[in-house]
């Protein structure tokens, strides 16, 4: 076994050398380009060199998947192509300068890293196998680098995609929260029923478990602020996908700002969420309706002032807007004597 270990040494290096690629690519900032940047030659480029990777980790894999083994010469071999690959790959990443969208940028620099964490995973899997056999692990980790490697056909191309898909992922899971919530509320008086039947006497005299007829005044209330939020997304992802432009600086930076403020109304629908749950503390969700409303108010301004609202589209906002304040005031008008 000694020269099987001596053959793999070179795989140790590389290793070390994607850990510090992966490192780089999760902090570095891009360079803002020396030339002007031409979007169908970075994504040729890109979809290049993740596609050298996905063969060069076949090869990888291949070649330690049965005896005999590469040579130390073949290993030193294959390990630099891995090594050359990845770097190409994260040079490539660089090129996408900020002022295509962070939110772009942070959806390709996501799929670099997955293809790099994946490439460090299999040289992971190969230096701890034993070396005669094709291990399970083996398989799943080259099926790794291969599924990354394709995520690059599935990226947005600008960022008006990148905050479309964006908006999308937040909706889902808020019409998610929001569904939970409404069959929560429907299974009757108690929420956790199915779970803390005392089994003796076939009931439990813990009120603590228990929405009271004042609870549910407030909660309908916090649904209909649930609703509202789940509206927003659906109606500002609509604006983006009818309006929304990737051409001026001021467009991109526009649509990242409604992508930064939508991705705070599914934590603050979900803290709202788990304070509606029994026993209520009317202050606790007031506090967390509060919070939401606020990020509401704040994606329809940015919205409405943005280019994804021409005037025709100020007639939702407006509506929206009422839908939030007569919510929320409602919620302080039950909480009021809490305070």
């Amino acid at each position: 076994a000694p020269a099987a270990m001596e053959a793999r040494e070179p795989l140790r290096d590389v290793r070390g050398a994607l850990r510090a690629v992966l490192a780089r690519v999760r902090e570095g900032e891009p360079g803002e380009g020396r030339e002007p940047f031409e979007p169908p030659r970075f994504w040729d480029a890109l979809g290049q060199t993740f596609q050298v990777t996905s063969q060069e980790a076949t090869k990888l894999s291949l070649a330690f998947s049965r005896p005999p083994l590469p040579s130390a010469e073949d290993c030193r071999k294959l390990s630099e192509d891995v090594q050359n690959a990845i770097l190409a790959v994260a040079t490539v990443y660089y090129w996408l300068p900020k002022g295509q969208g962070t939110t772009l940028r942070k959806m390709v620099r996501d799929a670099t890293t997955e293809v790099v964490e994946g490439m460090i995973q299999l040289t992971d899997t190969i230096l701890n196998a034993p070396v005669e056999s094709l291990s399970q692990e083996q398989l799943i980790s080259t099926g790794g680098v291969w599924e990354a490697c394709e995520q690059v056909s599935n990226l947005p191309r600008d960022n008006q995609a990148a905050v479309a898909s964006a908006l999308a992922a937040c909706l889902g899971v808020v019409k998610d929260a929001v569904e939970e919530m409404e069959h929560a509320l429907v299974e009757g008086q108690d929420p956790y029923g199915n779970i803390m039947e005392d089994e003796e006497l076939g009931f439990r005299g813990n009120r603590d478990t228990y929405w009271s007829e004042a609870d549910r005044q407030l909660l309908s209330s916090c649904m209909g602020l649930m609703k509202a939020s789940k509206a927003c997304l659906k109606k500002v992802l609509g604006a983006v996908k009818a309006y929304g432009k990737a051409e001026s600086p001021e467009q991109i930076a526009q649509l990242d700002d409604l992508a930064d403020i939508a991705n705070e109304i599914s934590p603050s629908v979900d803290e709202l969420a788990l304070s509606m749950y029994p026993p209520v503390n009317p202050l606790a969700v007031r506090l967390n309706a509060a919070k939401l409303a606020s990020v509401l108010k704040k994606i329809l301004e940015i919205a409405k002032t943005s280019h994804v609202c021409p005037p025709s589209e100020e007639g939702w906002v407006q509506f929206l807007n009422d839908a939030v304040d007569h919510n929320m005031n409602k919620i302080k008008n039950f909480t009021q004597g809490q305070l």
